[in-house]
């Protein structure tokens, strides 16, 4: 048996964490000296109803090696090997305190731990693909190269409603922000090279909508996998874009989950994301990176 654990950043819920037979390791978000919980869809929620009247924006902050400990105590008594795959390192430190942990386990040997260079959608995607394949009987090293092969090809993107969260966070400035909310401007975001970046800026819902299509279709979708749907707090306005997309492009697997509050803190509520995985080519992962005109923003999650 092997022990697959992630953190609070793939927006999986404890009963489904139950359900894959996983472990989730929190990330801590603090909002005005309250620590929330990110457990169930409810939370989620709750998060983004407080966040819409927040004055500041609430306190991200990765797991101590401490929290990874537990586990990894856990799993030497059990005599079990631990795969560890983390958020993204380009947004967080967990990576890092995960590879800690490890070092600090007088167990390390049996434990791997893998930066998925992911979060939400896609991050959730490659630790269902995790399980999968262990409960099909692979080996923890099968597993890894075979998840780390995936990851080159996956692509998350979203369209953020608000400039709000990002003007809070310091991301743009004040007067870019204005001229932004009063043009109707929605930012395009993708998750390249670790971290999320501007993709492009589009005026209206429905422009960053086609934008987002505009991704989809650039190059030949791996059928072995689902396209996942995400959005913040507003479920209708998920099922929609869903469904949009479901009839434009015939799609036959396709998957909606909620995004909860370690990306949501920066992106707020009613945005929309989309996810899937690029057929696998001949050509290098290097060949799918992109020109992005005015970058100007990174996200970071603690």
């Amino acid at each position: 048996m092997i022990k697959i654990i992630t953190d609070s950043a793939a927006d999986i819920t404890l009963a489904e964490a139950e359900d894959l037979n996983i472990q989730i390791v929190p990330l801590t978000i603090t909002f005005e000296g309250t620590e929330l919980k990110q457990e169930t869809e409810e939370d989620y929620d709750q998060f983004f109803q407080q966040l819409i009247t927040a004055t500041k924006l609430p306190i991200t902050s990765r797991p101590s090696p401490k929290a990874y400990l537990r586990f990894f105590e856990q799993a030497e008594k059990e005599e079990v090997d631990v795969l560890v795959l983390t958020l993204s390192s380009g947004l967080s430190g967990t990576y890092e305190s995960a590879v800690l942990a490890r070092e600090l386990s007088s167990y390390k040997d049996r434990i791997h731990v893998v930066d998925t260079k992911q979060a939400i959608l896609t991050q959730r995607m490659l630790v269902q693909y995790a399980v999968q394949l262990r409960d099909a009987g692979e080996t923890v090293e099968s597993i890894i190269t075979q998840v780390e092969d995936v990851r080159e090809r996956m692509v998350v993107c979203g369209v953020v409603n608000t400039l709000k969260y990002l003007k809070m966070g310091g991301r743009i400035p004040k007067s870019l922000a204005f001229i932004g909310e009063t043009l109707k401007i929605k930012p395009i975001i993708i998750l390249e090279n670790t971290k999320l970046s501007e993709l492009a800026k589009k005026r209206g819902v429905a422009a960053g909508k086609k934008r987002l299509h505009e991704e989809l279709e650039k190059e030949p979708l791996d059928p072995a996998f689902p396209v996942h749907f995400g959005y913040t707090l507003n479920r209708e306005q998920g099922e929609v874009f869903m469904q949009e997309t479901i009839e434009k492009y015939s799609l036959t697997n396709s998957k909606m989950h909620p995004v909860g509050g370690v990306i949501g803190t920066h992106v707020g509520p009613n945005c929309l994301a989309l996810a899937f995985v690029r057929k696998k080519s001949s050509k290098k992962s290097g060949s799918l990176s992109r020109s992005v005109d005015s970058v100007f923003f990174q996200l970071h999650a603690g």
